[in-house]
């Protein structure tokens, strides 16, 4: 291949991509190239877009339009009492598009290392803030079933204890080093028809 310096750049950060590898990389160089005017100008006029306007909201996590703002924050035509937390975007998306919940979301942007590390990068303060003012009754902990994602299940448990709401995680259904985007929609059904209530545990 051609050694050229721009489509090199580019292959790598194509690469970078979930599921995509420098073979991959290539073919969609490749096809942006050969439909430059179709492909390359409004991909590139898009992105500018999203990179200017598209940020993360520093209260539930959801992205959201500096326009017209976070749309999971100001939902004003439905109240609901029960909280959802997930780790990431893709564990939102998985959940809504199952229709198995109704109610807010909370994203976390991660989750806590097993040895306690990024407790201050996770919005779980602004969790207890929006449990609190919005009068949630129930936060459904649907971390996956990680390590990690079960250190940072029980590290939130503990930040809750003070409010008076009751706190269930997703149960069956949901396998072992499972993660929240990869389950299918009856998997999912399972984990939140089975959840469990975490308060009353005392073990």
């Amino acid at each position: 291949m051609q050694n050229i310096k721009e489509i090199d750049e580019l292959i790598k950060i194509i690469s970078k991509l979930p599921g995509l590898g420098p073979k991959s990389a290539k073919r969609i160089v490749l096809k942006l190239i050969n439909e430059k005017d179709e492909l390359v100008k409004p991909l590139a006029n898009v992105l500018a877009n999203v990179y200017k306007n598209v940020t993360r909201c520093l209260s539930c996590g959801s992205l959201k339009s500096n326009i017209s703002g976070c749309l999971n924050c100001e939902n004003i035509n439905e109240k609901f009492n029960k909280i959802c937390v997930v780790e990431d975007i893709a564990d939102k998306w998985s959940i809504e598009n199952s229709n198995i919940f109704k109610g807010y979301f909370h994203i976390l942007g991660g989750t806590l290392s097993s040895v306690g590390n990024k407790k201050d990068e996770l919005l779980i303060n602004s969790l207890v803030e929006r449990v609190d003012k919005e009068k949630i009754e129930e936060v459904i902990l649907a971390t996956s079933a990680t390590v990690e994602g079960q250190t940072t299940a029980y590290y939130i448990q503990d930040s809750l204890k003070s409010l008076n709401v009751k706190i269930t995680k997703l149960a069956q259904g949901l396998p072992v080093g499972g993660e929240i985007e990869s389950l299918d929609d009856g998997t999912l059904y399972s984990a939140f028809k089975f959840r469990s209530n975490l308060n009353s545990n005392s073990e």
